[in-house]
């Protein structure tokens, strides 16, 4: 079984998802440019703890549509994964 049973389960329909696939030679770069940075150290890291923190409120991999967002002055609270992420995407 794969690490995550819902990826890639989905097209996705923002303009840039439907950019990229239309245009293959920039998803693979846009690809390429994603993987170098999510090797490096300070990522692997910061994604550890976050998973750390997931495991400790036993909500990590149990797909129960939780994630833990940030406070503004500090800590971490569980909420909804559409609100977290949500939350920066552009105002488009």
């Amino acid at each position: 079984m794969a690490r995550n049973s819902l990826a890639g389960t989905k097209k996705g329909k923002s303009r840039t998802a439907r950019f990229y696939q239309k245009n293959k030679k920039s998803k693979n770069k846009k690809k390429s440019y994603d993987t170098a940075y999510h090797k490096s150290k300070f990522r692997r890291l910061y994604r550890s703890m976050l998973n750390k923190i997931n495991r400790k409120k036993k909500t990590y991999g149990n797909k129960d549509g939780k994630d833990v967002s940030h406070k503004k002055k500090g800590g971490y609270i569980l909420e909804k994964q559409s609100s977290n992420r949500a939350r920066n995407r552009s105002k488009k």
